[in-house]
């Protein structure tokens, strides 16, 4: 388990998260904002990506987990981002259709943005967020990011949300030991 919430857990993807991945990544409706919804190679790709990234950087995308039922209902994590010839780290995340508008992504990108602050030592988070992407843009909001730019990321216009260190409500004393401190650096 990397991060815990009141609500969920994120812990590293895994080949078995595949079919529990797809219902998320692979719906239109949830993946509007994306070119297309991924098919099944793709979600296996996304997989191996973050898989890779856990063994370069310590961090990726994460698998959320409902604590109450131990289901896999999206993800939410911190990845690099190469966002106008500068490195950013982004938290990211995804909600399955049936499990969105109850607060999982806030929730979870607040601990994650916790997590940036406290244990990774950032001075910056963001979001990259397509401008009509509402309900992603109140996640960021509801954390604190502000829109700081407009972009092309990727070919596709986007708003950089961001939050500094200095201004984040999270940045205060730490819910991580020691211990977990200690295993990353940025």
């Amino acid at each position: 388990m990397i991060l815990e919430t009141q609500r969920l857990f994120l812990r590293e993807m895994t080949p078995s998260d595949l079919d529990a991945l797809l219902l998320v990544l692979g719906d239109a409706e949830s993946m509007r904002y994306y070119p297309k919804p991924f098919d099944r190679e793709t979600v296996q790709n996304w997989i191996d990506r973050h898989c890779r990234n856990y063994a370069q950087h310590g961090l990726g995308l994460w698998a959320m987990v409902l604590k109450a039922t131990g289901e896999v209902i999206g993800d939410c994590g911190l990845v690099w981002q190469e966002v106008e010839g500068h490195q950013e780290l982004e938290i990211g995340y995804h909600v399955r259709r049936d499990q969105q508008m109850l607060g999982y992504a806030t929730e979870v990108a607040s601990a994650c943005q916790d997590y940036a602050f406290n244990i990774l030592g950032c001075d910056r988070v963001i979001s990259l967020i397509r401008p009509e992407n509402i309900p992603s843009r109140r996640v960021a909001q509801k954390n604190g990011l502000k829109v700081v730019q407009e972009t092309l990321w990727r070919d596709i216009p986007h708003y950089i949300y961001a939050v500094q260190r200095s201004e984040s409500k999270f940045f205060t004393t730490s819910n991580f030991s020691e211990v977990e401190k200690s295993k990353f650096q940025v």
